[in-house]
């Protein structure tokens, strides 16, 4: 029930909805009674399909760009284009930071960023702040 909670949490925290994985997989490794090695790989996990939903999302928004009760202004969008096309893929490292990092996997999307390439920066990007922050948490 834990590894299913931890999933969870991970996934909602990886969309625009609110939520503290990294709170809840520091007290199930403080807890002692998980593997810590899968705790991490359950979050990673959760978490990176959580982005690909936001992948997704920004994939399919692109249609209706124009629309007039599109819910982000064409600034706005341009802004978050020009940081995407100044930084490139590798924008998408970022795609653990709060506030930030949610939008960016949209964007992802919204450029059509390859999937194949998507993926692999998100594993890297959010499996490693995972591992980092289960390392400090036992050390």
């Amino acid at each position: 029930m834990a590894y299913a909670g931890l999933f969870l949490t991970a996934f909602l925290a990886a969309t625009l909805l609110p939520a503290q994985s990294e709170a809840v997989l520091i007290g199930l490794i403080l807890s002692k009674q998980y593997s810590i090695y899968l705790l991490v790989f359950v979050a990673t996990l959760g978490n990176c399909i959580g982005s690909l939903v936001n992948w997704y999302l920004g994939t399919y928004l692109n249609h209706f760009r124009t629309r007039v009760w599109f819910p982000v202004s064409e600034a706005s969008l341009n802004r978050a284009q020009n940081f995407y096309q100044k930084y490139g893929a590798w924008s998408l490292l970022l795609s653990w930071l709060p506030i930030i990092g949610d939008p960016l996997t949209m964007i992802a999307g919204f450029m059509r960023m390859p999937l194949w390439q998507f993926i692999c920066l998100i594993i890297l990007a959010k499996g490693g702040r995972y591992l980092l922050l289960a390392w400090l948490t036992v050390s």
